[in-house]
Formats: C-alpha cells, structure tokens, sequence
C-alpha cells in the first residue's frame, strides 16, 4: 500500500492488531482439522425452520417495513421482547432501556466510543475476552488486571485497584470466556458492593448466561444492582450495562445483540451508531422476533443445553484419560470454553505449531491477557494456558483432537519432536 495513505493513519490505529482467533479461522479449512478454536455455535443446533417459516412470514406480511430503513434503537417489538426477558430476571427493565446492536461485538465498541478516552484505565478480569481488549485498544485504554479463579473474579483484590478509580469494570460472570469460570454468588454481591461504595460502573458482558448445564442459576449483577437501589422496583441510573447477543441461542450469523442502561445512556449510544451503521439490519431484527416470540426461545435453549452438556463431558474425559497429571483445566457449569494449565516453562508456541501439524487447533491463552497484565508478568503466566472450545466439533472429533493435542503437550513437556502420527500401538493403548 502507498504510504501516502499508510502515513496517515490515525494515532489510535497504532495499538490495533489482528484478532488470533480470526487469523486462526484460516487453519481450520485444512482438510482433516480438528478445531477447537474459535467460539462457533454447533450448525446442527440452528433452526432452520424456524428460520424459513420466520423468513417466510416476515417477507409475505411485513415486507414494506423489513426491508426498509429502521429506527437506530431497533425494532420495537423485539426491543419489547428483550425488555420483559430482563425484568423476569428481576430488573424492571422498559423498551427505552433497550438498544439493539449488530451483534454484541459492536456493544462493546459503542460502550469504548462512548466512555474510553486515551489513557483510561478499564478493570479487567486475567484473563478477559480478547474481542474486548480489541475494542476497547482502538480508544487508548490502559488496563488494570485483577486475578480470577475457579469462582471468577478475585472480588477480595479490587480494592486497591478500585480506589485508583477506573472508568469501568468488565466483566463476564457466567462461564467466561475464556476460562469458563463463573462468579459465584457470594462474589457477585462483593462486586456490586464494592464497585457502588467506589462509584465505579460495570459492564457487564452475558452471551453464555442461557447455557447453564449444571448448578443453580446465579442471577444477574444488573438484578443484584437494581435490587440495592430499588428493593421496591423502578429503574433509574445505576452501576451496571448489561450486553448480551442472539449469537450462542439461535445464530451468530443474525449479527443481533442489545444493550440494556438507563435512557440518559442509550441516548448517547443510540447518536453514537447512527454514525456507525444507522440501525441493526431491520430484516434480522424481524426475523430474530418472530423466531424467538411465542416462547421457542426458552424452548430451543433446551436442545442446545443437551447437545452442549454432552460434549462438555466428552472433552473432560478425554482431558482425563489423555492429559498428563501436571496439566490442569476448569470445569465449566455452561457456555463453550474451558481453560487448560500446563507447567512453568511450557513452550506454547512449540506446542502450538505442533498441534496443527496433526491436525488440531487451539487459542493459546496469551490473547487474553490485557497488555499490563504482560508487562507486570513478562508474559511468563500467561504462556502457560490454552482455550479449548468444546460446541463446535462433534463427540468423536472432541475425543481424537485431545488425543493429538495430548501428544504435543507431552512431547514438549518430555523435549521431544512430535511425529505426524503416532504409532499404532501407541493409539491403540489410549482407546
């Protein structure tokens, strides 16, 4: 490219890198891979003809409007859908409430536009979703990283870093990407309290909170605090945006997600993304409504809880059988992902090309660990982990990819060359 253009790029291109996940996408059309790295829902638990007879419905009855430009908050309708599945969650939520976004993805950069300025600090989980990191760099955001384990977020550390006062917390409580940890009850009370008593907001971030497979459903921190504010109902300003997506429970290709605040704050993003796009698709929206209405989306979760729960299992055992013992990993209650360890000293990037060597892809976890936390660790904690993703590939697949990917791990950890095969007797032993 000419540099008259390259010379001109604005300031805030400069900490703007390629998503490892997308670029990883590219691996996976090789013959014969076995992926699990990108958070891709299961094609086999889309309803198509739900969709067809949605489509079918929308362009025979609605035509002259779902084809047509729209509002900028979105379809009413749907918008209205939203806004009562929030308030069975205990918030007494209204359609102004609500802002319809393309996909969940474009919340969070309108959430960046409109609160980040350069040098900001956000709170953040470690490790945190890398699509955040993405969107939130394009604004000049500077990170504080407090730790989480197998409850989530560390809630017992965010006072020192909450008395430097950051723009916002962000966090995903149920079942994380990437760790798919979820925050437990106790902590998710610490961390309304905690961020109130600061004056420090949260966005918080939900496209998994649907897939729960096992435990008690947890609710909310925008319901938590709603109730602190109004144990008697009504809504007003409070601490927390809720963002989730149509993405995980019908089809990431609808490109549907909202936002829920108060009025003062869907104003200002609602001006923000008339500059960015006018509206979310209309004809996805419509679509989106009449597929989800008439309560099929509650039913439809149902089938991929199942489906998801079976194969969740599938990937813990194979870990079990094939993983040595010096590796860890999480035990997700939902979602798509969960979080494996290995040693101190762990060569991922070695690990990692001899994975796709035979045949198996992975996201190591440096991606997901924002820039300070790098630069306080050297790097050295994050090298040591990798997101697998356990929705996409089917019972079989999950059960040989660990097998390959086990391979690499152990050669690396014994310094040895990973063949392209292993032996017969070698397979025949683990199965």
């Amino acid at each position: 490219m000419s540099t008259v253009w390259t010379d001109r790029f604005a300031t805030r291109t400069r900490g703007v890198t390629s998503s490892q996940i997308r670029e990883l996408l590219k691996f996976t059309q090789k013959p014969g891979m076995i992926s699990f790295g990108g958070g891709l829902p299961a094609p086999e638990v889309f309803p198509v003809q739900r969709f067809q007879d949605a489509c079918h419905k929308v362009l025979t009855e609605q035509s002259d409007t779902s084809l047509q430009y729209g509002e900028t908050e979105g379809y009413r309708p749907l918008r209205e859908l939203i806004a009562n599945y929030t308030a069975r969650e205990g918030v007494n939520a209204k359609v102004e409430n609500v802002l319809i976004t393309s996909g969940s993805q474009q919340a969070l950069d309108l959430i960046g536009k409109l609160f980040i300025n350069e040098g900001d600090c956000v709170l953040v989980e470690a490790p945190t979703y890398l699509g955040a990191l993405q969107a939130f760099n394009v604004y000049g955001a500077t990170y504080e990283s407090v730790a989480s384990d197998q409850n989530g977020m560390c809630t017992d550390l965010l006072q020192e870093p909450l008395r430097s006062n950051p723009k916002f917390i962000y966090v995903l409580p149920n079942f994380q990407n990437p760790g798919g940890t979820t925050l437990s009850e106790e902590r998710r009370h610490q961390l309304v309290l905690l961020a109130e008593r600061y004056g420090v907001p949260i966005l918080e971030d939900d496209p998994y909170g649907q897939l729960r497979y096992e435990g008690k459903h947890l609710p909310p921190l925008i319901a938590l605090d709603h109730h602190n504010l109004h144990p008697a109902g009504g809504y007003s300003i409070g601490n927390v945006i809720y963002l989730s997506t149509f993405s995980k429970t019908l089809a990431p290709g609808l490109r549907v997600g909202w936002i829920v605040a108060p009025p003062e704050i869907i104003g200002k993003l609602t001006q923000l993304k008339q500059g960015a796009d006018l509206h979310t698709s209309t004809f996805n929206q419509f679509v989106a409504y009449e597929v989800a209405r008439e309560g099929f989306l509650e039913q439809h979760v149902q089938l991929i809880r199942k489906i998801y729960r079976e194969r969740r299992d599938v990937m813990l055992q194979a870990l079990t059988q094939f993983f040595p013992p010096e590796v860890t990993w999480t035990h997700p209650h939902g979602g798509l992902f969960l979080w494996v360890t290995l040693p101190q000293g762990s060569d991922m990037p070695a690990i990692f090309n001899s994975a796709l060597e035979q045949n198996v892809a992975f996201v190591p976890g440096d991606s997901f660990f924002a820039k300070s936390n790098h630069e306080r660790n050297n790097g050295c904690e994050a090298r040591r982990h990798m997101r697998l993703n356990f929705s996409n590939a089917a019972p079989d697949q999950i059960r040989e990819g660990v097998r390959r990917l086990a391979a690499a791990v152990k050669a690396n950890l014994c310094g040895t060359l990973i063949p392209s095969e292993p032996p017969l007797e070698a397979r025949q032993s683990r199965d």
